[in-house]
């Protein structure tokens, strides 16, 4: 349980200087807007490259991977036809989707996965299935919808060309190509990225938290109802899906078992929301359920702990 309170002291320290950051207009009405765009186009294509890179592919193709596969999918699929019978926007559905399964497992789900979990590497799986399917995807889509609202429609070379004016789907084909070569990431070459790559998860933290400066309550307002609809599938439902597949149709017991749920458990990626306001769409959704999902998670990750632990 201790890891879990200090996966997440560790986001909220960050957040707070944020939201103190947007208190105090440090940055000007766009801080949170220029850090987004900087982990965007910068440092997460550089996290993303180096961390495919240096992965061992074969290692990640276990029932830890399944598990993470379709429970995820499933996740972000069941926010869609919800969405779409409450008539949402299009770029509200993309967005909802990924805030239902994108979980956050990078500042939070390896600190859970060292002190719950014992193993680090277990949070492999679900890092790179996300880095490599799901970022890609899910900007590629925001990418090409058309406009809220506007009736605008992609051309079809918009349509086919989106993933060469992506960075995130560049850094991941990159990586990729890297790691299945067998290549060696060394010297002053990786240097530069390495450092740009370190970037990543504090800008996308402290642009979060300097737009919560004069944000209402989460789960207030118009998109009320996609964030609620969020949080509970992956609070609720997601870790549900993660434990009857684990135990149910693989086997899965005892520490595997634990690892599957916990980390479906874990709750909405910041990523999300620096991906909303990168395309402008779904941005308060995205912030919402990252924090709705966020605080929720804190007594359900702690139950799962006592009880599968």
């Amino acid at each position: 349980m201790a890891g879990v309170l200090e996966g997440f002291l560790v986001i909220g320290v960050v957040i707070v200087v944020g939201y103190v950051l947007g208190r105090g207009r440090l940055l000007g009405d766009q801080g949170a807007r220029v850090l987004a765009r900087l982990a965007f186009f910068v440092a997460s294509p550089a996290l993303l490259f180096v961390t495919i890179a240096r992965a061992d592919i074969g290692a990640i193709f276990s029932g830890g991977l399944i598990v993470t596969t379709v429970t995820c999918l499933l996740a972000c699929l069941l926010f869609v036809p919800i969405a779409l019978l409450r008539r949402r926007p299009a770029g509200e559905v993309v967005v909802g989707s990924m805030a239902s399964g994108y979980v956050n497992a990078g500042n939070l789900g390896i600190p859970i996965a060292t002190y719950v979990l014992g193993d680090p590497a277990a949070v492999a799986p679900v890092l790179l299935f996300q880095l490599a399917v799901l970022t890609p995807l899910f900007t590629t889509l925001l990418d090409v919808l058309p406009g809220d609202g506007r009736g605008e429609a992609p051309s079809w070379a918009r349509v086919v060309f989106a993933p060469l004016r992506n960075p995130i789907a560049i850094a991941t084909a990159a990586g990729l190509t890297v790691s299945a070569t067998g290549l060696t990431l060394s010297g002053p070459l990786v240097a530069p990225l390495e450092l740009l790559a370190a970037l990543a998860v504090p800008t996308m933290l402290l642009a979060f938290g300097i737009s919560l400066y004069g944000a209402r309550f989460p789960g207030t307002g118009e998109s009320a109802g996609s964030v609620w609809i969020a949080v509970v599938i992956k609070n609720v439902v997601h870790p549900l899906i993660a434990w009857a597949l684990a135990a149910g149709v693989l086997g899965l017991t005892g520490p595997a078992l634990l690892a599957a749920v916990v980390l479906a458990a874990l709750p909405t990626a910041q990523n999300v929301f620096g991906y909303a306001v990168r395309y402008e769409r779904g941005v308060t959704l995205a912030r919402d359920s990252a924090l709705a999902s966020t605080i929720v998670s804190v007594p359900i990750l702690l139950v799962i702990a006592a009880l599968l632990a």
